[in-house]
């Protein structure tokens, strides 16, 4: 792209590159400092880079930071000190180079691993670190960490090199396609890189706290901000799903992945506490599930009648504890996402996911006018004041969790429920008034 003087105004109004199917990356080029530029991704993630040649005659390319964490000035700034440097013959691609005068970001992320693994390293909840946060931490760091700052020394590290592994996981540098066995591919993009960050962070705090380091780099990141997940089916969707699912089922679609979506709708559950529930953990009589853990720690969770008795239909797999079980072996079953997928492209709904459901229900339970505090008990979230550690499964509680299944039950049957779509007559009280008039109390 021809060059001129980099301001806010221009890198604004730059656009990725249209070639290929694909799209490429794209640059724009400072006029006045020479080396200093903009590359533009094809999702239009645009950051700060500058180019130059080595005295041992190769071409660099270094990304410096991302537009909107940075603003032009301060990336010509930094542009500026790293060309000088070219200039006296230092390559600034050389400090990826191993340090030798202090402990290297890839060895804390080692020892952390080792003594979290270990239980010795006590998360926010004042408990050892869950296995499942930890499988998470080590693959960002496998991932992204190592391969863009694992040779780097932890005291050499700057706000503005942190910022830039930010970015570079943004634009993709470390995406990979899967290379076998389970998982999805390795992707980019502003919600990995700021849990990346988040997550650099955090064994980096680790490791002041525990004295392997005397202050964290990372301290005062600014992440990317991610997009809010709001999604929710309104109840002509769910109607659809629900017919659907009816047909799909008749078609011989898995019979477990369709239980599986119905349970995530009826309950609120999380994609992996449903999955993962096992039969010695659901209370048929007391209507409730027993979670041994979660990801808000162990908690009873109530539901409603329309979710035990979606439970009791499910065949017991002999060998297998889970209500869900996988098609072999004593695993639970974990093809859920392909099956919410099939059946979300027949019914013509789009970016429909388990947490997709998750909200649904919950957005139920509000039109229907239920309090946040109720939901907030029905979903299992974290307590967060005094207040809330005193809702128990009390019959307010169980007769909320009841109209809300059943409604959502109602909806997916295709059948006309009395006081569907109703509002309770007040938020804290979940009966059900007899005349249309109390409605307003």
């Amino acid at each position: 792209m021809a060059t001129e003087k980099l301001t806010k105004r221009v890198v604004e109004a730059l656009k990725p590159s249209k070639v290929g199917v694909e799209g490429r990356e794209s640059f724009c080029w400072d006029r006045e400092l020479r080396g200093f530029g903009v590359q533009v991704m094809p999702s239009g993630l645009k950051s700060f880079v500058i180019h130059y040649r080595t005295p041992e005659g190769k071409n660099r390319r270094v990304v410096i930071g991302r537009y909107g964490l940075m603003t032009v000035e301060e990336a010509r700034v930094i542009a500026h000190e790293k060309l000088v440097a070219v200039s006296k013959g230092i390559d600034p691609a050389a400090l990826s180079e191993p340090d030798t005068g202090g402990v290297t970001v890839g060895e804390i992320c080692d020892w952390y691993l080792q003594e979290a693994e270990a239980g010795r390293i006590v998360g926010r909840s004042r408990r050892p670190i869950k296995a499942s946060t930890l499988t998470m931490d080590k693959s960002r760091i496998t991932v992204h960490i190592k391969p863009l700052l694992g040779r780097r020394a932890v005291d050499s590290l700057k706000l503005s090199d942190i910022e830039a592994m930010q970015a570079d996981i943004a634009a993709g540098k470390t995406a990979k396609a899967r290379a076998g066995g389970k998982g999805g591919a390795a992707s980019g993009g502003e919600g990995v890189a700021a849990r990346t960050i988040s997550t650099l962070h955090s064994i980096l705090e680790h490791a002041v706290r525990l004295g392997k380091i005397e202050k964290n780099p990372a301290h005062g990141v600014r992440k990317l901000a991610s997009q809010p997940r709001d999604r929710r089916l309104g109840t002509a969707d769910i109607a659809k799903l629900g017919e659907t699912l009816r047909r799909l089922a008749a078609e011989g679609e898995h019979p477990t992945g369709l239980a599986a979506i119905r349970f995530f709708l009826l309950t609120g559950f999380r994609r992996m506490e449903a999955l993962q529930l096992q039969w010695s953990w659901v209370d048929m009589k007391a209507r409730c599930i027993r979670l041994p853990d979660s990801k808000t720690g162990a908690h009873v969770r109530v539901v409603g009648q329309a979710a035990i008795d979606l439970i009791a239909a499910q065949p017991r797999r002999t060998g297998s504890p889970y209500v869900f079980p996988a098609d072999w072996g004593d695993r639970h079953f974990v093809g859920v996402v392909r099956v919410l997928d099939r059946v979300c492209a027949q019914a013509e709904l789009a970016d429909v996911t388990p947490h997709t459901l998750r909200h649904t229900f919950a957005s139920v339970a509000g039109d229907m006018g239920f309090s946040e505090l109720t939901i907030a008990a029905l979903l299992g979230h974290a307590a967060r004041g005094v207040t809330q550690r005193y809702v128990h499964i009390d019959e307010a509680l169980r007769v909320a969790a009841d109209r809300v299944a059943a409604e959502i039950g109602a909806l997916l049957d295709g059948r006309k429920m009395k006081g569907v779509g109703r509002r309770v007559s007040s938020p804290d009280d979940p009966g059900e008034p007899d005349d249309p008039g109390e409605s307003g109390r």
